[in-house]
C-alpha cells in the first residue's frame, strides 16, 4: 500500500481545508481598540473602505462592535476615508 507521500496529486490536497478562525483580541488580550490608530483599523476594512464582517475577520461579537465603532469614529475625524478606490 502506498503511503500519502508516495501519491502524486493533480491538485493541492490542502485546498479544501480551512484554518480555524479566532478572535485576535481575545487571543492577545487586547482590551481597548484605539480609534486613532488608523493603520491597525485598515486590517478590518476592504479596499473599497467597507467594514469586513465577522465571518471573514473571525472577531467575536463584542470586539466586532468595538472595531466598527472605532472605524466610524476615525472616519468622522477624517483619519480614514468613508469611500476609497483601492485603499490598501
Amino acid at each position: 500500500m502506498a503511503s500519502r507521500d508516495d501519491i502524486k496529486f493533480l491538485s493541492n490536497p490542502n485546498i479544501g481545508s480551512k484554518r480555524k478562525k479566532y478572535c485576535r483580541f481575545k487571543k492577545y488580550g487586547i482590551k481597548y481598540i484605539d480609534y486613532k490608530d488608523a493603520d491597525f483599523l485598515l486590517q478590518f476594512v476592504n479596499p473599497q473602505g467597507k467594514i469586513l464582517p465577522r465571518r471573514i475577520t473571525g472577531n467575536s461579537l463584542k470586539y466586532q462592535r468595538r472595531v466598527a465603532t472605532a472605524i466610524k469614529r476615525a472616519r468622522h475625524l477624517g483619519m480614514m476615508p468613508y469611500v476609497a478606490d483601492l485603499l490598501k
